[in-house]
C-alpha cells in the first residue's frame, strides 16, 4: 500500500523538497566552475608561474590543474587542436598564426602573459665590444624566432635587414648587410643553450633561456620584446569565450597574481603584459 502523507506533512515535506532543490541549485550554481582543466606548457617558466599564481586562483574556484608537458613546439598546439588539453602556454602570437596557417589549427589567444625575451648570451665574451668579427652566433631555426634573433642584430649595428622582412618567412636572404661578418648557424630553439661551449654568441628565447640556468639579466642583449612576441594562453577556437577561458585570463588580469609575479626576483627581467598595473 502507497505510504501516504496527511495535508500538514504533505505541505511540510513540499517546502523541505523545494528548499533542498534551491539548495541543490545554489550549490550547482557556486560550484559551476568546477572542472578539470589541462593545460599543455613546454619547458621553461610558464608553468612554474602559472603553479604558484595561477593556480591557487583557480583552486578557489573549484578547477582542478593538469599540467601535460611537451618537448616540440607544434605538439602543445596540435593537443589543444585535437581536444586532448584545455589550453596551453608557451608561444606568442605570430608563432600561434604560422602554426594555425601550416598545420591547419584554429587557435586564437584569451590573454598575454608575462615573457622572458630573447637574449644575446655568450661564454666567450664578457661584452659586445669583445666579440671579434666572424663571430659564430647560433639562432633560432624556425622563421618567426630567427626574426627575433635578427632584430637583435640589427639593433646592434651588426647587421641590416631588408626592408619590410615579412617574420613569418625571413631568413639569412634577407639580409642586406652583414657589417661583422657574422657565421650564422641555424639550430632548434631548444639546442640554443648547448651551443654556447662552441658558439661566440647564441639567441637563446627566454623561455629556454630560464630552463637551461641562465639568468636573463646576464644577455649581453636583449630583444626589445614588442606586443607580438608577448605570449599568451592559447585556446582552440570556439573556447575563448568558455568560462575557463575567461577564468584563466581574468586570474592572470588579478592585482593578487601581479603583485605576486612582481615581489619574485625569479621573474625579473621578464616584460609584462600591458595590463599589469605601472
Amino acid at each position: 500500500m502507497p505510504f501516504a502523507l496527511g495535508a500538514p506533512r504533505a505541505r511540510t515535506f513540499l517546502r523541505l523538497s523545494t528548499l533542498a532543490a534551491s539548495l541543490l541549485l545554489t550549490g550547482l550554481a557556486s560550484g559551476a566552475h568546477a572542472a578539470d582543466l589541462s593545460i599543455g606548457f613546454m619547458p621553461g617558466p610558464y608553468r612554474d608561474a602559472f603553479t604558484k599564481g595561477i593556480e591557487p586562483l583557480l583552486k578557489k574556484q573549484g578547477y582542478r590543474i593538469k599540467y601535460v608537458e611537451f618537448s616540440q613546439g607544434v605538439q602543445p598546439n596540435d593537443a589543444v587542436e585535437r581536444g586532448q588539453i584545455d589550453a596551453n602556454i608557451f608561444q606568442h602570437s605570430l608563432y600561434l598564426n604560422a602554426t594555425n596557417k601550416q598545420q591547419g589549427f584554429d587557435l586564437v589567444p584569451v590573454v598575454h602573459v608575462p615573457t622572458p625575451p630573447m637574449g644575446l648570451y655568450s661564454q666567450r665574451h664578457k661584452t659586445l665590444d669583445a666579440v671579434p668579427d666572424g663571430a659564430t652566433v647560433t639562432l633560432p631555426a624556425d622563421p618567426v624566432n630567427a626574426a627575433r634573433a635578427l632584430n637583435i642584430l640589427a639593433a646592434i649595428g651588426w647587421i641590416e635587414l631588408k626592408p619590410d622582412v615579412n617574420p613569418i618567412t625571413v631568413s639569412e636572404r634577407d639580409i642586406a648587410s652583414n657589417r661583422k661578418k657574422l657565421r650564422l648557424v641555424p639550430l632548434d630553439a631548444a639546442q640554443a643553450p648547448r651551443s654556447l661551449a662552441d658558439a661566440d654568441l647564441a639567441a637563446v628565447q627566454g623561455n629556454f633561456a630560464v630552463a637551461s640556468g641562465l639568468k636573463l639579466t646576464d644577455a649581453l642583449k636583449q630583444e626589445n620584446m614588442t606586443l607580438p612576441y608577448v605570449n599568451v594562453v592559447a585556446v582552440k577556437r570556439g573556447n575563448e569565450n568558455a568560462q575557463f577561458a575567461k577564468d584563466i585570463a581574468q586570474a592572470y588580469q588579478s592585482a593578487e597574481f601581479q603583485q605576486a609575479f612582481k615581489a619574485n626576483p625569479a621573474w625579473a627581467g621578464y616584460r609584462l603584459p600591458d595590463y599589469f598595473a605601472k
